[in-house]
């Protein structure tokens, strides 16, 4: 017998009233790498050799550009809801709460300097 309401039973939320979000977004960022890891690994290994006013043309074209921001932000969050479960599971106590910050903080700054970065080279090209 549960004691849980057939409602939050249906809907699928656990205690935290977070349900299967965090599952979703690690298997749907997962699938997008999936997707991105071929393309980027192709596009780097084809740039090889080439200067950097080419590298630059190649990124700053508008496809490119926005294929990149979708793999460095897929990457970025995946990487960060990998972090959460590994802190979660092994970490307890104040320090769990404090390297969620950290990582929360660190990854957030990571993407504002990849999206900048990337739009320099867009918008600069």
């Amino acid at each position: 017998m549960s004691l849980r309401n057939p409602l939050a039973r249906a809907k699928g939320l656990g205690s935290a009233k977070d349900g299967t979000s965090h599952w979703w977004h690690q298997r749907l960022t997962a699938i997008a790498l999936l997707l991105l890891s071929p393309w980027f690994v192709i596009l780097m290994v084809g740039l090889i050799g080439d200067d950097q006013d080419t590298v630059r043309a190649v990124l700053a074209q508008p496809l490119t550009a926005a294929l990149m921001t979708a793999f460095v932000l897929s990457l970025l969050w995946h990487a960060r809801l990998g972090l959460q479960v590994v802190i979660e599971d092994y970490v307890h106590g104040g320090a769990e709460l404090l390297l969620q910050v950290i990582v929360k903080f660190v990854f957030a700054i990571a993407a504002i300097a990849s999206l900048l970065a990337i739009g320099r080279i867009v918008f600069t090209a």
